[in-house]
């Protein structure tokens, strides 16, 4: 039986340390996959799984991404064909959470606008323009879960008015979170500062339009550190651009790495990061520690942890 590894960050060997109980052969492949001896494929979010793959391996028991995502992975079709997908959906709450914390700060104080400025050889305090003092900022956090709830805690402690809007989560448990319970449009036109805490869904891809972002006042920023589809990038600089939007800061861009044809977007008060906020040791240990884990519980007939469908 094979075990495919298809993202060099599980590193082949300690895959093998880690199910070294089973008769295995573990395997870097890229695509395509093909064999009726492959049992688990081992991804990341750079490569998709599809129907047409998945019939090229009859014996598959188990897709396991190193992610929160999964929609690069067809886990209905799996579903139908007796394959567990699984994900890894709170390794990084932390660290999402502290990141868009520090990007909503930095925007709002222009901490990377003022020290772009020091180093082209100026002394200016106001180089950064308005800064707005944190303490009364309202913050509004579109979608609900785990990171949005980690962020809505960090972001009271520091001053914020936090409020929230999920369809998935309702009023009271916002509430009880700490938070005011909102509907998009009142959220929209009622903050000052944003960030998006979403995945990605038909429904959410390009949530955040031109009309939404007329919608919020002016002067407001906005932080995404989930998915790049969730905003129209073009409108979003045009904001910038205009002056509508007085900061804005992303950690996920449409193409990653940025390339000639697709480079990275620039505009006035842009802070861009490397996709970088779900980093930190801890979480690179166990985001790719825990797939694993997830197809040792599938080949030992378990219900493997962070399953996102029911075979």
């Amino acid at each position: 039986m094979r075990v495919v590894v298809a993202d060099p960050g599980f590193r082949v060997e300690r895959v093998r340390r880690l199910l070294d109980d089973h008769e295995l052969d573990v395997v870097s492949g890229g695509e395509p996959w093909e064999g009726d001896d492959v049992v688990a494929l081992l991804i990341g979010t750079d490569v998709r799984v599809t129907p047409e793959d998945l019939a090229r391996l009859p014996a598959l028991k188990i897709v396991a991404s190193c992610s929160v995502g999964y929609d690069h992975v067809d886990y209905e079709e799996a579903e139908r064909r007796g394959v567990w997908v699984c994900n890894v959906p709170d390794y990084c709450v932390e660290e999402v959470a502290d990141h868009s914390l520090a990007l909503l700060l930095g925007l709002l104080r222009g901490i990377v606008e003022l020290d772009r400025s020091v180093r082209a050889g100026a002394w200016d305090w106001t180089a950064a323009g308005d800064l707005r003092r944190i303490r009364g900022t309202r913050l509004g956090l579109i979608g609900f879960g785990r990171i949005g709830r980690a962020l809505a805690e960090r972001a009271s402690a520091v001053g914020f008015e936090v409020w929230a809007t999920d369809p998935a989560v309702s009023p009271q448990a916002i509430a009880a979170a700490g938070a005011k319970a909102a509907s998009p449009d009142e959220l929209l036109e009622n903050c000052e500062a944003f960030s998006l805490h979403l995945p990605l869904t038909p429904e959410t891809k390009g949530l955040i339009g031109a009309k939404e972002l007329a919608s919020m006042p002016r002067g407001s920023v906005l932080v995404d550190t989930a998915r790049a589809e969730l905003v129209d990038l073009d409108a979003l600089l045009g904001a910038l651009e205009s002056g509508h939007l007085a900061g804005a800061a992303l950690d996920v861009l449409p193409a990653e790495p940025p390339t000639r044809e697709l480079p990275a977007p620039t505009a006035p008060r842009l802070v861009v990061t490397p996709h970088a906020a779900w980093y930190s040791v801890e979480a690179e240990e166990a985001v790719y520690r825990r797939p694993v884990l997830s197809v040792r519980d599938v080949l030992e007939g378990r219900e493997p942890a962070g399953a996102v469908n029911r075979p």
